[in-house]
């Protein structure tokens, strides 16, 4: 475990990246929104932050825009290589086309088809391998040793973390109140790393709960065994999670300032979609709502009232004919009293 001033002084370096970060040139500053509904449900104050409203509709335009600035010109020419399950890649080609790098980008089989449409349609090469993110990423590994081209973590780089963690920058500025915790969704730790660290150094205060999916939860894993665990297998329902190993680079955050990981079940993110579908009128992907669903079972399990809690709203990036088994797996958890709205 790092000594204090070693600690401090990770913290220090990740904000002052976080700050210089110029990921504004392409994404933007999404609203921090009042849920009523869940508000009042809940008997707290329920805070989203929109990142999906960004262009890409997910957060993750934030770290690849910010990586693929600091590249060399050398490495620009070369052009770049990801694997992604969909948001990071579309992050990544839409980044590239502005920057006029050419991109690659390796995405399980599995990957939604509209994720892979927006990434094609950004203008980069999608390239179809292996089942899960696991498999896609090895493949991605060896192209980039192969083509010379620079790889471009989706969550493992400290660049990619400061550009997540401008998220923390700007949820801070938007509300300068009293503010208990933040929940945050986890798949290989970029965003909760790069929120962490933001704000556990402005605002130790504040709780940072990282929500993961029951499926992949390598986060808690890691926690657990005190070190960085291999997933023996990842579930793909909320695919923008589906990662077996958390970073190292996160991990090195998130085991010092991360205060708790919860799981959720497929169940509870199909309830979660509702409730933020009722309060916004917007569809969340199942990743994008893990926030929002481990906010409802901290509330159940703590019993906490009168706080102010910020869910990060991650993604939108949801194939169309995934709405019916969501709307079904909702209605069914509603009628078995499970869900706090619907019950």
């Amino acid at each position: 475990m790092d000594t204090p001033t070693a600690a401090q002084a990770l913290l220090e370096y990740y904000v002052k990246k976080i700050l210089a970060a110029p990921v504004y040139q392409l994404a933007v500053r999404t609203p921090l929104q009042f849920a009523p509904a869940l508000s009042e449900a809940l008997g707290n104050q329920i805070l989203l932050k929109r990142e999906d409203l960004q262009p890409t509709f997910s957060f993750k335009i934030r770290g690849a825009c910010n990586k693929l600035a600091q590249l060399s010109d050398g490495q620009k020419a070369r052009g770049v290589i990801t694997a992604s399950a969909g948001n990071h890649a579309q992050g990544v080609a839409l980044a590239a086309r502005e920057l006029g790098i050419e991109a690659t980008i390796v995405m399980p089989t599995s990957t939604p088809a509209l994720k892979v449409i927006g990434v094609r349609s950004r203008g980069a090469d999608a390239v179809l391998h292996g089942d899960s993110f696991p498999f896609a990423l090895e493949y991605a590994l060896n192209l980039a040793r192969q083509t010379g081209r620079t790889f471009v973590s989706p969550f493992d780089d400290p660049d990619v973390i400061a550009g997540q963690g401008t998220v923390a920058m700007e949820i801070l500025r938007q509300h300068q109140g009293p503010l208990d915790a933040i929940f945050v969704p986890v798949g290989g730790g970029g965003l909760i790393a790069g929120i962490a660290a933001y704000v556990k150094y402005l605002r130790p205060d504040i709780r940072i709960i990282g929500v993961e999916s029951e499926h992949s939860a390598c986060l808690q894993a890691a926690l657990q065994a005190g070190e960085r665990v291999v997933l023996p297998s990842v579930g793909t329902f909320a695919d923008g999670v589906a990662v077996a190993q958390i970073g190292a680079h996160g991990f090195q955050i998130c085991r010092e300032y991360v205060d708790q990981v919860l799981t959720v079940s497929d169940d509870e993110l199909c309830a979660a979609i509702r409730n933020i579908y009722d309060d916004t009128r917007s569809i969340t992907e199942p990743s994008g709502a893990l926030a929002v669903a481990g906010i409802k079972q901290y509330v159940a399990q703590q019993g906490v009232r009168g706080q102010t809690l910020v869910a990060i709203d991650s993604g939108a990036n949801i194939n169309f004919d995934s709405l019916r088994h969501v709307a079904e797996r909702a209605a069914l958890s509603g009628a078995r009293g499970e869900d706090a709205i619907y019950s």
